[in-house]
Protein backbone atom coordinates (compact mmCIF):
# COMPACT_ATOMS: atom_id res chain seq x y z
CA UNK A 1 0.00 0.00 0.00
CA UNK A 2 1.07 3.43 -0.80
CA UNK A 3 2.29 6.21 1.32
CA UNK A 4 -0.45 8.07 -0.17
CA UNK A 5 -2.86 5.35 0.26
CA UNK A 6 -1.76 4.59 4.00
CA UNK A 7 -2.87 8.66 4.37
CA UNK A 8 -6.20 8.09 3.16
CA UNK A 9 -6.83 5.43 5.58
CA UNK A 10 -5.88 7.36 8.36
CA UNK A 11 -7.87 10.40 7.35
CA UNK A 12 -10.88 8.32 6.94
CA UNK A 13 -10.31 7.01 10.75
CA UNK A 14 -9.90 10.59 12.09
CA UNK A 15 -13.45 11.20 10.47
CA UNK A 16 -14.56 8.17 11.93
CA UNK A 17 -13.24 9.55 15.54
CA UNK A 18 -15.09 12.84 14.58
CA UNK A 19 -17.88 10.58 14.11
CA UNK A 20 -17.81 9.15 17.32
CA UNK A 21 -18.43 13.16 18.80
CA UNK A 22 -21.01 14.36 16.05
CA UNK A 23 -24.03 12.91 16.79
CA UNK A 24 -25.29 11.24 13.22
CA UNK A 25 -22.33 10.23 11.86
CA UNK A 26 -21.47 6.66 12.73
CA UNK A 27 -17.85 6.63 13.82
CA UNK A 28 -17.48 3.13 14.72
CA UNK A 29 -18.55 1.95 11.46
CA UNK A 30 -16.48 4.63 9.41
CA UNK A 31 -13.13 2.98 11.48
CA UNK A 32 -14.08 -0.24 11.16
CA UNK A 33 -14.52 0.44 7.55
CA UNK A 34 -11.00 2.47 7.09
CA UNK A 35 -9.76 -1.19 8.42
CA UNK A 36 -11.36 -3.14 6.39
CA UNK A 37 -10.01 -0.86 3.59
CA UNK A 38 -6.47 -1.44 4.38
CA UNK A 39 -7.13 -4.98 5.03
CA UNK A 40 -8.29 -5.47 1.21
CA UNK A 41 -5.27 -3.68 -0.02
CA UNK A 42 -2.38 -5.05 2.23
CA UNK A 43 -3.92 -8.49 2.15
CA UNK A 44 -1.10 -9.97 4.87
CA UNK A 45 -2.30 -11.85 8.24
CA UNK A 46 -1.49 -9.02 10.47
CA UNK A 47 -3.75 -7.04 8.75
CA UNK A 48 -6.56 -9.67 9.04
CA UNK A 49 -5.76 -10.32 12.41
CA UNK A 50 -5.95 -6.24 13.03
CA UNK A 51 -9.63 -6.68 11.08
CA UNK A 52 -10.80 -9.32 13.18
CA UNK A 53 -9.26 -7.96 16.41
CA UNK A 54 -11.16 -4.30 15.43
CA UNK A 55 -14.27 -6.39 14.92
CA UNK A 56 -14.77 -7.75 18.25
CA UNK A 57 -13.83 -4.61 20.11
CA UNK A 58 -16.31 -2.70 18.04
CA UNK A 59 -19.01 -5.12 18.41
CA UNK A 60 -18.08 -5.24 22.10
CA UNK A 61 -18.01 -1.86 22.45
CA UNK A 62 -21.77 -1.80 20.62
CA UNK A 63 -22.77 -4.03 23.81
CA UNK A 64 -21.29 -2.15 26.47
CA UNK A 65 -22.48 1.51 25.16
CA UNK A 66 -26.12 0.28 25.63
CA UNK A 67 -26.15 -1.86 28.79
CA UNK A 68 -23.91 0.28 30.60
CA UNK A 69 -25.40 3.78 30.49
CA UNK A 70 -28.67 2.66 30.59
CA UNK A 71 -29.01 1.21 34.25
CA UNK A 72 -27.94 5.16 34.63
CA UNK A 73 -31.35 6.45 32.80
CA UNK A 74 -33.24 4.10 34.88
CA UNK A 75 -31.75 4.95 37.79
CA UNK A 76 -32.62 8.60 36.91
CA UNK A 77 -36.22 7.60 36.69
CA UNK A 78 -35.96 9.67 32.81
CA UNK A 79 -38.48 8.13 30.56
CA UNK A 80 -37.34 6.92 27.46
CA UNK A 81 -40.47 9.05 26.18
CA UNK A 82 -38.76 11.97 27.24
CA UNK A 83 -35.04 10.72 25.64
CA UNK A 84 -36.93 10.47 22.72
CA UNK A 85 -38.71 13.82 22.53
CA UNK A 86 -35.51 15.46 23.71
CA UNK A 87 -33.61 13.76 20.40
CA UNK A 88 -36.06 14.96 18.53
CA UNK A 89 -35.57 18.40 19.62
CA UNK A 90 -31.53 18.22 19.04
CA UNK A 91 -32.31 17.16 15.70
CA UNK A 92 -34.59 20.15 14.98
CA UNK A 93 -32.36 22.15 16.66
CA UNK A 94 -29.33 21.45 14.41
CA UNK A 95 -31.72 22.38 11.22
CA UNK A 96 -32.42 25.60 13.16
CA UNK A 97 -29.50 26.52 14.48
CA UNK A 98 -26.43 24.46 12.51
CA UNK A 99 -24.51 22.16 14.54
CA UNK A 100 -24.33 24.12 18.26
CA UNK A 101 -28.34 23.98 17.86
CA UNK A 102 -28.21 20.06 18.45
CA UNK A 103 -27.22 19.54 21.76
CA UNK A 104 -28.66 22.79 22.86
CA UNK A 105 -32.27 21.66 22.27
CA UNK A 106 -31.59 18.31 23.42
CA UNK A 107 -30.47 18.81 26.71
CA UNK A 108 -32.98 22.53 27.08
CA UNK A 109 -35.92 19.74 25.72
CA UNK A 110 -34.93 16.99 28.46
CA UNK A 111 -34.58 19.70 31.21
CA UNK A 112 -38.18 20.99 29.95
CA UNK A 113 -39.77 17.95 29.86
CA UNK A 114 -38.62 16.49 33.18
CA UNK A 115 -39.97 20.18 34.64
CA UNK A 116 -43.20 19.44 33.46
CA UNK A 117 -42.72 15.91 34.53
CA UNK A 118 -41.02 16.32 38.32
CA UNK A 119 -42.27 19.86 38.76
CA UNK A 120 -39.71 21.37 40.59
CA UNK A 121 -35.98 23.09 39.46
CA UNK A 122 -33.81 21.13 41.40
CA UNK A 123 -35.19 17.39 40.37
CA UNK A 124 -35.68 18.28 36.72
CA UNK A 125 -32.27 19.11 36.81
CA UNK A 126 -30.75 16.57 38.81
CA UNK A 127 -33.17 14.06 36.16
CA UNK A 128 -31.24 15.70 33.36
CA UNK A 129 -27.92 16.12 34.53
CA UNK A 130 -27.78 11.91 35.49
CA UNK A 131 -29.20 11.60 31.59
CA UNK A 132 -26.41 13.65 30.06
CA UNK A 133 -23.72 11.62 32.29
CA UNK A 134 -25.18 8.31 31.08
CA UNK A 135 -25.00 9.58 27.24
CA UNK A 136 -21.57 11.14 27.76
CA UNK A 137 -20.60 7.67 29.62
CA UNK A 138 -21.50 5.93 25.77
CA UNK A 139 -19.75 8.68 23.61
CA UNK A 140 -16.60 7.74 26.16
CA UNK A 141 -17.01 4.15 25.71
CA UNK A 142 -17.46 4.39 21.61
CA UNK A 143 -14.40 6.60 21.67
CA UNK A 144 -12.14 4.39 23.64
CA UNK A 145 -12.93 1.57 21.53
CA UNK A 146 -12.15 3.11 18.19
CA UNK A 147 -8.99 4.49 19.98
CA UNK A 148 -8.24 0.83 20.79
CA UNK A 149 -8.62 0.02 16.75
CA UNK A 150 -7.28 3.40 15.59
CA UNK A 151 -4.04 2.04 17.67
CA UNK A 152 -4.00 -1.22 16.70
CA UNK A 153 -4.05 -0.15 12.96
CA UNK A 154 -0.86 2.37 14.04
CA UNK A 155 1.19 -0.12 15.76
CA UNK A 156 0.47 -2.57 12.49
CA UNK A 157 1.39 -0.02 9.93
CA UNK A 158 5.03 0.60 11.87
CA UNK A 159 6.08 -2.94 12.24
CA UNK A 160 5.17 -3.61 8.32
Amino acid sequence: MSVWQLVAVGLVMLLGLLGVLVPGIPGPLIVWAAVLWWTLSEKSSLAWVVLMGATAVLLLNQTLKWLLPARNLRAAGAPYRALFLAGVAGIVGFFVIPVIGGPLCAVGGLYLLERVRLGSHGDAWASARTALRAIGLSVLIELFACLLVVGAWTGAVAAG
